[in-house]
């Protein structure tokens, strides 16, 4: 019976922090793959001699597409805030010169005019930075 009521609180205290682990590892490959974005980006802006691509999709950006065939996905959920909307996905939304994020949505943000990437979400992460900070702490 005591066996019993030890395994019990080991569970209880165990399953929440492996939790947390979990989604602590889906920022970091978020991070990761927000960095394999912006060195694509990078590595097209210095072959075309200072030009951004237009948009990342290989699909309609066929010049891009030797740089990276699909876009990555958000793997974050949000998790840590309580009633947050999740930001996972591969969208991309585009935006204007000195756009970032304002909202909690999906996927990434890309911005054509200076070649940023941002999760697009203002949701924060564990330790309270918004996903949209990603790449620039």
């Amino acid at each position: 019976m005591i066996v019993v009521a030890i395994i019990g609180i080991l569970a209880a205290i165990a399953i929440p922090r492996f939790a947390q682990m979990l989604e602590k590892s889906r920022e970091g490959s978020t991070k990761g793959n927000l960095g394999s974005l912006k060195s694509a980006a990078s590595i097209y802006y210095g072959d075309t001699e200072g030009k951004w691509p237009t948009t990342l999709q290989s699909a309609t950006n066929f010049a891009f597409s030797r740089y990276m065939d699909n876009i990555p996905l958000v793997k974050v959920t949000g998790a840590f805030v309580a009633g947050a909307p999740s930001p996972a996905g591969s969208n991309l939304a585009m935006t204007a010169a000195t756009g970032v994020p304002t909202t909690g949505t999906t996927g990434w943000l890309y911005d054509s005019t200076m070649g940023n990437v941002f999760v697009n979400s203002t949701v924060s992460d564990s330790k309270s930075i918004p996903y949209s900070f990603y790449g620039f702490e």
